[in-house]
């Protein structure tokens, strides 16, 4: 009783609901109207009785004189049918509560299914040095701002007949994280990969020179973490260099190199560096040597006469297209593998290639594959036998024009080798 009457003080209580039937009341608000209580008495008010409130007893007679008295009988039978009626418990502070017991269950079956998530996720590492592997792939920058890192997994979709990751996606994935580093260090307008004083004087990348080397091949589930950077070469153009690393072992996958130079987006001409653009990007080079050894080889020219696998009829797809509006270099390496003969692709990996850009390729050329292989088995038959192969590549516009010279080299599949850990990278 103390209780209700302290919260009732602080809680709005609603009214009781009325006693086992021993008086019932009723409120008569007189204001120069009239009313009946639940026993049909009629009470009238008075102009000197404003506000005058009118009780009547609920035991009044049912007959006066002998006569009954009208809605008295009907009034009582309301009153004992509202007696049957259980009373509702009074309303406290207490069970004005919400019902804590279902929050909690519905708090518990919350973090039981995100506990249960996170025991499936299998991207947590397992090695002390790998603590910030980037598990959501959106790449970050590290030594001292000149080195960005960014981690991919690789999908079904990215897979060849092998079950490993094809070259075109190892290719992609470098070109993506070197966009990435130039839009992190906040250097990147609206060109693709151009810095604003570039697109002031409409200028664009285009890699001239490409090395790659692949160690092994990453398969379907594997997170690789693809390192890059910058460094300068020469007075008008750029090296940028990748290094490629299994996220679970450390174990390094690829190693590439390329140079870039600048070509007019209006006139497609090559162009010098200028000044600015140079002080804009000084900053964020690194002085550091290539991760690949130049291969000084020149590349041979092939014809008609000197490639045995041509392939013709290679036409860019409108997907082809970068933003740029030529064909993306990744494609390049799609059609140069187009000419070469299927027991080497049945029988060998790729694992390394050198590219030299010569011109580039639109929406409406038409393009021959030419290949020759130079070393390797003397027929089809001994080519498990034979170790690597050596083959050179021509990518040509049916007029003639060179786009793309190449070497790449195969190995048996087979065949592994490691190239180790690089330490400070």
């Amino acid at each position: 009783m103390v209780t209700t009457a302290v919260t009732s003080s602080f809680f709005s209580v609603g009214p009781s609901a009325p006693e086992s039937g021993a008086k019932t009341s009723a409120m008569v608000g007189v204001g120069g109207s009239s009313s009946s209580d639940v026993c049909g008495i009629r009470c009238k008010s008075s102009a000197s009785s404003k506000g005058l409130n009118v009780k009547a007893n609920a035991h009044a007679p049912s007959k006066v004189n002998g006569t009954p008295v009208l809605g008295v009988s009907s009034g009582l039978e309301g009153l004992k049918s509202d007696e049957e009626t259980p009373s509702r418990s009074p309303r406290t502070f207490i069970n004005q509560l919400p019902d804590w017991s279902m929050l909690l269950a519905a708090i518990t079956t919350v973090f039981l299914a995100a506990e249960k998530q996170w025991m499936m996720l299998d991207w947590k590492p397992r090695r002390p040095d790998m603590i910030n592997i980037d598990p959501l792939g959106l790449g970050r920058i590290v030594q001292d701002g000149l080195v960005f890192r960014q981690n991919f997994s690789i999908r079904s979709y990215e897979i060849g007949a092998d079950r490993t990751a094809s070259i075109e996606t190892l290719m992609n994935h470098l070109q993506e994280t070197a966009l990435n580093h130039v839009k992190n260090t906040g250097l990147l307008d609206d060109g693709f990969g151009s810095t604003p004083e570039m697109c002031k004087r409409n200028l664009i990348w285009v890699v001239a020179r490409m090395q790659v080397l692949v160690d092994r091949y990453p398969t379907w589930g594997d997170v690789v973490q693809v390192d890059t950077w910058a460094c300068a070469s020469g007075k008008n153009g750029m090296r940028r260099d990748w290094l490629v690393r299994d996220c679970n072992t450390g174990g390094i996958l690829t190693r590439a190199s390329s140079v870039w130079v600048m070509m007019n987006k209006e006139t497609r001409k090559l162009s010098k560096m200028p000044d600015e653009v140079r002080a804009e990007i000084r900053g964020y080079f690194l002085d550091k040597p290539p991760v690949i050894d130049d291969d000084g080889r020149k590349l041979r020219k092939l014809d008609d006469n000197t490639a045995e696998y041509i392939r013709k009829g290679l036409t860019p797809r409108w997907s082809d297209l970068d933003v740029n509006q030529h064909v993306n270099n990744v494609k390049y390496i799609g059609w140069i593998l187009e000419s070469v003969p299927s027991p080497i692709m049945e029988t060998h990996e790729l694992s390394g290639m050198t590219l030299e850009y010569r011109r580039e390729c639109g929406r409406d050329n038409v393009l021959q594959s030419l290949a020759n292989v130079v070393t390797g088995a003397s027929s089809f038959d001994g080519l498990l036998d034979s170790g690597n192969v050596e083959c050179q590549h021509l990518l040509r516009l049916d007029d003639g024009s060179e786009v793309i010279r190449a070497r790449t080299e195969w190995r048996p599949k087979h065949y592994s080798k490691s190239f180790g850990k690089l330490g400070g990278s």
